[in-house]
């Protein structure tokens, strides 16, 4: 098992029905039997999805009298947010190169063309 949160958040957000429940919850607090509704699922699944997404640090899940209401704790996707951070900006200097060099032999190209016009009149 992994035991660093970055994976382990990845690992939790790698299945579609975690993802789904995730994207449920950012509506509010809700019981495990409302989020398990949409799925055709058993409930001990669902009860797994939820205690890997509670292992992960993406929910937190309590206890009123009869009612076990689950909550999105969104901390450990700043963290991924953070992380895939470095790399749009490593993108984004890598595409500011890319639209230098283009712009460079654009206008070179365009220099050529007025060259060619140039003599050919």
């Amino acid at each position: 098992m992994q035991s660093d949160p970055l994976s382990m958040t990845f690992s939790a957000l790698a299945d579609p029905t975690r993802r789904a429940i995730l994207a449920r919850l950012t509506l509010g607090e809700t019981s495990v039997k409302e989020l398990s509704e949409p799925f055709d699922i058993t409930p001990p699944a669902i009860t797994k999805h939820l205690k890997v997404l509670e292992s992960a640090g993406l929910i937190t899940r309590g206890r009123k009298a009869q009612w076990r209401p689950c909550t999105l704790d969104a901390g450990p996707l700043r963290e991924i947010s953070d992380w895939v951070e470095q790399y749009r900006r490593h993108w984004e200097q890598s595409l500011d190169r890319l639209d230098a060099y283009l712009q460079q032999v654009q206008t070179s190209q365009a220099q050529q063309d007025a060259k060619t016009d140039e003599s050919s009149t």
